[in-house]
């Protein structure tokens, strides 16, 4: 009987021990991915961050590519507008 008292003893002493460990195993594991889920954020940012710049860049560089190309057709339509007027205004004669 003492034997057993003893060994409950002990399982009960040691009980604190093993549960105190756990909860720093635990807390230690939420500060690990805390650091994880930082990390990833500020990689997750600054990626988009890079992408909405190149993403600016190239839409700039399209716009102004549309506006030359918009600009000399606008040039040959005008042009071809001027010349069906005086054609017109030749046949009107």
């Amino acid at each position: 009987m003492k034997s057993r008292l003893a060994v409950f003893a002990v399982l009960l002493g040691s009980a604190g021990l093993i549960f105190s460990q756990v909860a720093t195993d635990t807390k230690e594991a939420a500060k690990a991915t805390g650091h994880a889920t930082k990390t990833a954020a500020h990689k997750t940012a600054k990626g988009t961050e890079t992408a909405a710049d190149k993403t600016s860049d190239t839409t700039q560089t399209a716009a102004k590519k549309t506006g030359h190309g918009m600009k000399k057709g606008v040039k040959g339509v005008g042009h071809g507008v001027k010349k069906g007027a005086t054609k017109t205004g030749d046949a009107m004669k």
